[in-house]
């Protein structure tokens, strides 16, 4: 069967790997340190995705402009000392093993910082998997289309040939920005009815499920 796509990209933190509860929890602990409006679970879960930064000020907007930098510096303190331990979700790993030893083009574009994507391919051995990766501290954070632009553009694919897997809406309007297809993943930190009224081209429960779906469409 012919591919249909050349370029698969995948977002990180709860789509690849299950690290939703501790970006959250860290982010709740964080305010809690610094005496700030601690945001809910939902709150906390819908950031995820966005730049830091960003991130931060949409979960905690009463925050003083000039606390942001000890809120970053908290946060990091609680999330570093568990991000070696996140696992990825079961079957990840093979699934993009997969897709690459078949000739698939494959990416990532993450609102982690570059440093903390990098510790992260490190501590779980997938960086030889990937084409290409953005950060959100490199160009501009989701939803704006910037990282699938610049990615497709490093590795010479066209829009109609890219497909977007991501678990928040940020990913989905990320991916419909660029025009580009998305399959949303609903084991991550937004809800699955969130995910399907932004019409994705598929919603998919976990990689078991990604896995048949990409060998029958992909």
């Amino acid at each position: 069967m012919n591919k249909r796509y050349d370029l698969i990209v995948f977002d990180w933190d709860g789509t690849v790997m299950d690290s939703t509860a501790v970006i959250a929890g860290s982010i709740q602990a964080a305010c809690r340190d610094l005496g700030l409006t601690i945001p809910d679970d939902e709150t906390a879960r819908h950031v995820i995705g966005l730049g830091l930064d960003q991130a931060l000020r949409y979960a905690v907007p009463d925050m003083p402009e000039a606390m942001c930098p000890d809120l970053v510096e908290r946060y990091r303190h609680h999330f570093l000392a568990q991000d070696e331990a996140i696992p990825l979700f079961e079957g990840a790993r093979e699934t993009i093993a997969e897709l690459r030893d078949a000739g698939y083009r494959l990416g990532v574009a993450t609102g982690k910082s570059r440093a903390g994507l990098d510790r992260a391919m490190e501590s779980t051995g997938m960086k030889s998997y990937f084409h290409a990766t953005r950060t959100a501290d490199q160009t501009f954070s989701k939803p704006n289309p910037a990282m699938l632009f610049e990615l497709m553009d490093e590795l010479a694919v066209s829009t109609g040939r890219t497909l977007m897997v991501g678990d928040t809406t940020h990913d989905v309007q990320m991916a419909q920005n660029a025009k580009v297809d998305v399959v949303a993943m609903g084991h991550g930190a937004h809800p699955p009815e969130q995910l399907q009224e932004l019409n994705p081209l598929a919603l998919m429960g976990d990689f078991a499920e990604l896995r048949v779906w990409l060998k029958a469409n992909a």
